[in-house]
């Protein structure tokens, strides 16, 4: 089994005082952050899609209001950056060629829509798919770094020393093989061969990043989609959660940490660190009051 971080801010089994506070001295050099609306911090905006976030009540708590992120506030790679002592992680098709050469803090390149799969939400419009994400990062790593080191050696430490986050899976779901009227994903694969061919691809995706000097992972599992409210509402709910939807991304969420196991095995200096958004979600469906 690959280590577990029960909630959502990451205990990583690197560092020990996360939650206590903001940190003086950053923890990591930088943060790099890839998945989807969850994590999202502004790449939207600059796409052609109807998934954007640049409007309210999205960003009411931020002081110049709508950030790109899907949320009111921050998400939790921002609170993960700030117990890193690190800045917010900027979205890296907000930067120019200039900003991005400068950046050494990292960069943020997840896509509200997006998923493992290319197709996947692409019902709504553009979205950059784990893949590209990956292959903006890997143009990050061979034109934009290199600028802000003495030599390859010093990069690659660098590189070894950043916490990578990835969160992604749920539109290949939500977006993907729960619309049948739009994608034939459910048709042609049964759900155990549809999980086993996002594991596949994610593998294939984190080998990547471990080849482009990555050695530190936070992979998140996909959340309980069951319990969100659009489920709740298709299903004409108030309470509770839609279990079949549940059992469907569980399929993949059981074989995660047996992949993630597989990698930290076989990638030398690798480190491997599963977090449990689907057990959060689920708790705070189930137990409302015990986050307030």
């Amino acid at each position: 089994m690959a280590n577990t971080f029960p909630m959502f801010l990451l205990s990583l089994c690197l560092f020990s005082q996360f939650f206590l506070a903001k940190c003086s001295i950053p923890l990591s050099p930088a943060l790099y952050v890839f998945g989807d609306s969850i994590v999202d911090s502004g790449n939207n905006d600059f796409l052609n899609t109807s998934a954007k976030a640049n409007y309210k009540p999205y960003g009411i708590d931020f002081p110049a209001g709508p950030t790109g992120r899907f949320t009111n506030g921050n998400t939790f790679a921002d609170f993960l950056a700030q117990y890193l002592g690190l800045p917010f992680v900027p979205p890296y098709l907000g930067l120019s060629k200039a900003q991005k050469s400068k950046t050494i803090t990292g960069m943020n390149y997840a896509s509200g829509s997006a998923g493992v799969l290319r197709k996947s939400g692409k019902i709504v419009g553009m979205n950059l798919e784990l893949q590209k994400q990956i292959e903006f990062f890997q143009a990050t790593v061979n034109h934009y770094l290199p600028k802000n080191f003495k030599n390859k050696e010093e990069l690659s430490q660098y590189l070894s020393k950043s916490i990578f986050v990835v969160e992604i899976g749920i539109n290949d779901y939500l977006a993907n093989y729960l619309l049948p009227t739009y994608y034939n994903s459910s048709h042609l694969y049964s759900p155990k061969q549809f999980s086993g061919i996002l594991l596949k691809k994610l593998k294939k995706g984190l080998q990547d990043l471990y080849k482009l000097g990555a050695r530190k992972f936070v992979v998140f599992n996909i959340a309980a989609i069951g319990c969100i409210p659009s489920a709740l509402s298709s299903k004409n709910l108030t309470s509770g959660c839609v279990e079949d939807e549940n059992q469907l991304v569980s399929i993949y969420n059981e074989g995660l940490p047996d992949m993630l196991h597989e990698l930290n095995a076989s990638l030398k200096g690798s480190t491997f660190v599963l977090g449990d958004l689907y057990g959060l979600i689920y708790d705070l469906n189930q137990t409302p009051y015990k986050y307030g």
